[in-house]
């Protein structure tokens, strides 16, 4: 799976390079944006928080491509693994069976279907492959809904694989007066337990259930200041994370998550 997951992820990086010198690019559409966020009542890293990420969405003739990265800083502490400071990234190719063989995937509000990979990675972290279906679905309200089931991989042995991870992604444009609010972001569901097939001192830190939902509510400042529309934004970012990376829950060390950041976001 690994081996099938990482060719997926080369060709996807081959096809990113292949813009230059072609007569009719694959590109169809792309936007980059640099967030800033800052916030606090983190659970497992230090409590306050600052973040600045870059983002990276595409649309190929192949399929979409989405990418970020944080760069993380820590307010008056140290994280006890990674220091004052750390980084983490997700690069998301997904591959559309229409697009690809030219036929009609859509049925009901099903508009395609894909082959959906991820592969993260951050400092110090294990590195993480995911791969399954996935479909863009056409519902009243939205601007857009995808609904990606992943199975997880990790190459540390001291993290077992099998997770199924259902990742559901969407935006909704809400018209406020002279500009608008958007409301966008995603939930990653990992919805079953592992235990590591190792010594007994591990099951006690075996990968747990975990829910992470993160929206972003953002207001068109651009727009409402007589700018162009979709390039600035102001708002927050809601973060609930139950069971932080996979870590259970307990009085002796709390890993559920719930805090909001303030943002700034810059479409360019």
């Amino acid at each position: 799976m690994k081996t099938l997951l990482t060719a997926c992820l080369a060709a996807g990086a081959v096809a990113l390079s292949a813009i230059a010198h072609a007569d009719e690019s694959p590109l169809q559409w792309h936007n980059e944006s640099l967030t800033l966020l800052a916030g606090k009542h983190y659970k497992v890293n230090p409590h306050r928080q600052y973040t600045a990420t870059f983002e990276h969405a595409s649309g190929w003739s192949w399929g979409d491509v989405f990418f970020f990265l944080d760069s993380i800083h820590y307010k008056n502490e140290k994280d006890a693994n990674l220091g004052k400071s750390t980084y983490y990234g997700e690069f998301t190719p997904r591959f559309s069976l229409g697009k690809i063989t030219g036929k009609d995937f859509s049925f009901g509000i099903v508009q395609d279907v894909l082959l959906a990979t991820t592969y993260e990675f951050g400092e110090n972290r294990q590195h993480n492959y995911l791969i399954g279906p996935g479909v863009d679905l056409a519902i009243p309200g939205f601007d857009y809904f995808q609904l990606n089931l992943y199975y997880r991989k990790s190459d540390s042995n001291k993290v077992p694989a099998g997770a199924i991870q259902v990742t559901p992604v969407w935006a909704v444009t809400i018209p406020v007066g002279n500009s608008d609010i958007l409301i966008d972001g995603y939930i990653d569901w990992v919805v079953n337990n592992k235990t590591a097939k190792r010594s007994s001192a591990y099951h006690q830190n075996d990968y747990h259930a975990n829910l992470h939902i993160n929206p972003q509510v953002k207001y068109d400042l651009g727009k409402a200041l007589g700018y162009e529309a979709k390039h600035l934004y102001v708002g927050f970012e809601y973060d609930y994370w139950k069971n932080k990376y996979g870590i259970k829950d307990s009085k002796g060390f709390r890993t559920d998550q719930n805090t909001y950041s303030a943002l700034v976001k810059y479409h360019f």
